[in-house]
């Protein structure tokens, strides 16, 4: 049963103002921007390497031994900047134009039911053929090749596809290295000279006849012209767009990791050669991509890597 009504005029409420000085402290705002930076490399490195991302890159880099690539390598400064995330999602897009190469992907990757599952697989093989010891990154390399070993088919045209094929090898390479480099010159935090990267596109033909490339490019002159001699043999297929469709809303993303992915995915898009976005049917929007996608991509690159300052 409820009691007799309180005169509210006779309630004394007293609120005391919270204390900002006490709020704004220099150790409590320190502990919060340290949890928000952790926080932040969390999800990256466990979206990016696995749960143990963290453990298994520092195991990489203090495990002894020669490397493949000498310490003043070009690639070890493209490869440990977060830009690698918009040329990772370029390299894709630009990939999959190419029919037979897409094929091996649509009929034998389990990209739609583990996406993460593929990128983790793939930054691991980049991690340790970079900055592993030799002995690793030829391992790694021996186990990429047996996977390729079971990789072959028969396109939806019939034409025949095998993943160790040396010239859809080449492409496979050829797009990656343009898409690093890509990213690069556009959002790296440390720009590199002509010399550079050419020396980059050298260097990266090291992994890439190890893994069966024949004829890989030594210039940026020679990436340019070797990329151009597959323009005839590329086609909008439906497996190419549906995996660019699938890129631009991929599963298992969080309402917050969706609001990072979005510039890392324009940013992509709008480093893609034109012809590549119109058969891949992607937008065009010049003047919105200069003004908005580019300033977007960089603040979200910016924010990664103020989240992780010992990998910028």
């Amino acid at each position: 049963m409820l009691g007799p009504p309180i005169p509210l005029g006779r309630v004394n409420l007293r609120l005391d103002p919270p204390d900002l000085g006490a709020l704004l402290s220099p150790e409590i705002v320190k502990t919060s921007v340290e949890s928000v930076r952790t926080a932040i490399a969390a999800a990256l490195d466990s979206r990016i390497g696995g749960p143990e991302a963290r453990e298994r890159w520092t195991e990489v880099l203090e495990a002894p031994g020669e490397r493949l690539l000498a310490p003043d390598s070009p690639v070890l400064v493209v490869h440990a900047d977060i830009a690698m995330l918009v040329g990772g999602l370029r390299a894709l897009l630009l990939q999959s134009l190419h029919p037979r190469a897409m094929a091996g992907v649509a009929q034998h990757s389990n990209y739609r039911e583990d996406p993460w599952g593929r990128l983790q697989r793939t930054a691991d093989f980049l991690g340790v053929v970079t900055f592993g010891p030799k002995e690793w990154a030829v391992r790694s390399v021996e186990a990429v090749k047996q996977v390729h070993s079971r990789v072959q088919g028969m396109t939806s045209a019939g034409e025949p596809y095998s993943a160790n094929d040396p010239h859809l090898l080449r492409w496979v390479h050829l797009a990656e290295v343009d898409s690093f480099l890509a990213a690069h010159r556009r959002y790296g935090s440390k720009k590199l000279s002509s010399a550079d990267e050419d020396r980059y596109v050298a260097d990266m033909s090291i992994t890439a006849e190890l893994l069966g490339v024949q004829g890989a490019p030594r210039s940026v002159s020679e990436l340019r012209a070797q990329l151009h001699a597959y323009d005839p043999e590329l086609r909008s297929t439906r497996e190419a767009r549906d995996a660019a469709r699938y890129l631009a809303l991929p599963a298992g993303l969080s309402a917050p990791e969706r609001l990072g992915y979005a510039p890392i995915l324009a940013g992509a898009i709008a480093l893609l050669p034109l012809r590549a976005r119109f058969m891949l049917r992607l937008p065009f929007l010049p003047v919105t991509e200069r003004l908005v996608v580019q300033p977007a991509v960089s603040t979200a690159l910016g924010l990664g890597r103020w989240s992780r300052p010992d990998r910028r």
